[in-house]
């Protein structure tokens, strides 16, 4: 069986050696690669000298990252793991023997802080839960960390994802997809400790947090269009009829329109909410039909075992 372990980097100088020794020993029978995010500090040639595979990403951005390591490696298993040795690579084999022994296609290393206030940035571990309890209500799946960099995939996964993220939103991506193709997912706690010292995080709290935020809406509007666009189109047309009520009372009750202004304002509402819904089954059929041709590019690869 073969083993990848993919590790996406930007100036990780600081932490990269360790990461790849560790994860060498932890799977020696892996190849270990590293792709270069167009890093400065010379991560890709300490990692070499490490004995990593290592490859450039000139695109900047981590989805983009993803996607040329699922692109570019052949393996039976992926293991994906952020370079800032914040993860506990003794873990690798318990998910890697959770993906197979599970028949899983996803398995996320839920991430355990022996330290929280060290290990999470301030605010981090509540942006954490907010986001993870949120895509678990959109979507209607129990997820425990949605924002963890440190995965297991099958191959079936890796050649059926469409990675279209830019940026950290990348793991919101991963989990939407695994959840709307109906996957296994597995999870697997794992210890989360704090970056070496002289070693930054690349993310941005805010700004990266409503990337994430924005993400899901997308990524629910794309998935469940009829739901989205049709939740709009009740809540404009329960607005229609508030603004429509006294109007029609009126009427009936003196035969005028004295207030015309409102009851085109009304009308024009109910319209736009009667559009919203018919976009949502137009969208709905469109979107069946782009599940069916991933869950046949799914198919076309065999489980893991």
């Amino acid at each position: 069986m073969r083993i990848a372990v993919l590790i996406p980097c930007y100036n990780e100088a600081v932490a990269i050696p360790q990461v790849v020794r560790d994860f060498r020993e932890a799977l020696p029978e892996a190849e270990v690669w590293v792709f270069d995010n167009n890093s400065r500090d010379g991560t890709g040639e300490i990692a070499a000298r490490e004995g990593a595979l290592v490859r450039q990403v000139t695109l900047q951005g981590k989805g983009h990252v993803v996607r040329r390591q699922f692109a570019d490696v052949e393996a039976d298993v992926y293991i994906m793991v952020d370079g800032d040795d914040t993860y506990h690579a003794a873990s690798a084999p318990a998910l890697v023997k959770c993906l197979v022994e599970g028949s899983h296609d996803m398995v996320v290393g839920v991430r355990k802080a022996t330290d929280a206030q060290a290990a999470y940035r301030a605010g981090h571990a509540w942006g954490n839960k907010m986001l993870t309890g949120f895509l678990s209500w959109l979507f209607g799946r129990n997820c425990t960390d949605i924002l963890t960099g440190y995965r297991a995939f099958s191959r079936r996964f890796v050649k059926s994802f469409p990675v279209l993220s830019e940026g950290f939103d990348i793991e919101t991506e991963l989990t939407v997809h695994a959840l709307e193709m109906k996957m296994s997912v597995g999870e697997v706690e794992t210890p989360y400790k704090e970056r070496p010292e002289g070693s930054f995080s690349k993310l941005s709290t805010y700004k990266d947090g409503f990337r994430i935020l924005r993400t899901m809406l997308r990524l629910f509007s794309a998935e469940r269009p009829l739901v989205f666009f049709g939740a709009i189109g009740i809540v404009l047309a329960v607005l229609s009829l508030v603004l429509m009520t006294p109007v029609i009372i009126q009427y009936m009750e003196s035969g005028l329109v004295p207030r015309l202004p409102t009851a085109l304002l009304s009308t024009g509402i109910m319209l736009t909410g009667l559009l919203s819904g018919m976009i949502g089954l137009v969208l709905d059929t469109v979107t069946r039909g782009r599940r069916e041709a991933k869950m046949l590019a799914y198919l076309r690869y065999p489980g893991p075992r």
